[in-house]
């Protein structure tokens, strides 16, 4: 561990403040990042103040002036060598997510994978940062749209993806001409220090320091703050849907830009038709991987009455089958939940499943140990459970049956969230249906696919109490700009829109 943390200039930690290159914040309350694995602190970093907050702004509102002015394309450019300097790191990084937070290595792995394709995905975007040209009703007037960039922006991220959603939202922001601040989850500010360092390096070489800033603090100093800063005309925000709700609420009280990405309680429909073994596996890692704690892991599955009990025996033997342990260990499936109060706030779900009737088929318990370790939990639900209609961050899946197709995608969108959503099936009319207005009420719809891992290439992001945002991929990059429509009159005469005459 400690050759990982000096390869990635972990080894002297001083600074929760990144103004493009550190400030001191010694003296600041320390606040350890813990490995789940093992319960053990891995590093502590001394949180930034006010003070230094004002200094990381300051910096992002210098940069911005000049990197604003730099073309898209020179922009994207200097974003590509970042995502080569992820390449060139991408082992030390993955495993330094694995360290942190406790995703298998794979996945840690596939995280960093993720923001590098970003950063090439965002070499494109900065030359299709496209307006439309309209005709204008007026004699020799000519009418279009541009876009511009908004300013310095604020990014809040959570632990479970702590360098991808950053990823997400700066690449796209740096290529649109914004400047970012990234206040990171305390449960994974090491991630986010070497990500910055690493990065921030590649932008100082171009003499752009500054344009990405870090800012490590707490939600009461620091988060307040910054979400009630008119600096910053948008903040996107990932995390729970009360912490949305605070944050839209503080942004649109000073008419700024909200992007949320909130929780999900995402579900799965599986038909008489479906290949089981394919839509087993979908299930499977959907529930289980990154010990469901993503925002798209699957919560609910929707089985038809015909295929329910020989799919339920054949997921509660799979339950059962799942290896939990070290994540950074080969053949290892499951690692820890990212703290003890994920770990009490699973065991509270698990009792207020049994107390509403819901029954325990696989999983349900604490693993004796150190680190932070449960096994997966597989429930037989009811419709009237009133705990499948909320989000539990851990790897608990309610079990449902249901009839016919309308009552599946009913059931599935009589929730309050709308992330992300899949059905298993043969029928290319069931598939359909699924996919039309009158199914899926979520932002991602799948078939034949489980509900968690999204490409980059599309928009992210959900409906209803998921908060509406979309990263990554698309036209996503519109929510990092402002749009103007300009018309240009090269005629001798001033004619006014719908024939209005204004003559002395």
């Amino acid at each position: 561990m400690t050759d990982l943390l000096s390869r990635l200039g972990l080894s002297d930690i001083n600074s929760g403040a990144w103004a493009g290159g550190a400030l001191d914040t010694t003296g600041g309350e320390l606040v350890a990042s813990e490995n789940p694995t093992t319960g053990e602190t891995i590093a502590s970093v001394a949180l930034a103040s006010l003070e230094h907050y004002e200094q990381v702004v300051t910096a992002a509102q210098d940069a911005y002036l000049r990197w604003r002015m730099l073309p898209a394309p020179k922009r994207g450019e200097i974003v590509r060598e970042m995502g080569d300097a992820m390449r060139e790191h991408k082992d030390d990084l993955g495993r330094l997510v694995t360290l942190e937070v406790g995703k298998i290595l794979s996945e840690g792995l596939g995280e960093v994978q993720e923001s590098i394709d970003m950063a090439d995905l965002c070499v494109g975007m900065s030359r299709q940062l496209f307006g439309l040209s309209m005709h204008s009703e007026r004699d020799r007037h000519r009418m279009y749209e541009q876009w511009h960039p908004l300013g310095p922006i604020g990014v809040i991220t959570a632990f479970n993806f702590p360098n991808a959603v950053w990823a997400w939202n700066a690449l796209v922001a740096l290529v649109a001409g914004d400047t970012v601040i990234w206040k990171p989850s305390l449960k994974a500010p090491l991630t986010a220090i070497a990500t910055h360092r690493l990065l921030n390096t590649v932008l100082e070489k171009h003499g752009y320091g500054g344009a990405i800033g870090l800012i490590i603090g707490s939600d009461a100093e620091i988060g307040e703050t910054m979400i009630n800063d008119q600096r910053l005309p948008l903040i996107s925000a990932t995390g729970s849907t009360r912490m949305g709700r605070h944050v839209n609420k503080t942004v649109a009280g000073r008419l700024g830009r909200c992007l949320l990405e909130l929780g999900g309680n995402n579900a799965i429909i599986v038909e008489e038709s479906a290949d089981l073994d394919l839509a087993l596996r979908g299930i499977l890692f959907g529930a289980v991987g990154t010990a469901g704690q993503r925002c798209t892991s699957t919560r609910r599955l929707f089985l038809h009455k015909n295929i329910a009990a020989d799919l339920t025996a054949s997921l509660a033997s799979a339950y059962k089958q799942v290896r939990i342990g070290d994540p950074l260990a080969e053949g290892t499936l499951m690692g820890p939940l990212i703290d003890a109060q994920a770990v009490q706030m699973y065991l509270d779900a698990i009792e207020q499943i049994k107390a509403q009737g819901g029954e325990i088929l696989a999983g349900g318990e604490v693993v004796d140990g150190p680190g932070h370790f449960v096994t997966p939990a597989l429930v037989r639900a009811t419709p009237d459970m009133a705990i499948c209609r909320h989000e539990t961050f851990a790897p608990i899946l309610y079990v449902f049956e249901y009839e016919d197709l309308s009552e599946a995608i009913a059931m599935q969108n009589d929730v309050p969230q709308g992330l992300s959503s899949s059905i298993f099936t043969d029928s290319f009319r069931s598939s359909e249906r699924f996919l039309s207005h009158e199914g899926s009420d979520c932002g991602i719809a799948n078939v034949n696919i489980g509900t968690s891992g999204a490409e980059i290439g599309g928009a992210f992001g959900g409906e209803k109490e998921t908060g509406g945002g979309r990263e990554a991929g698309s036209d996503s990059w519109k929510a990092y700009m402002r749009r103007q429509t300009c018309t240009l009159n090269w005629s001798p005469d001033l004619p006014l829109a719908q024939g209005v005459v204004f003559d002395l």
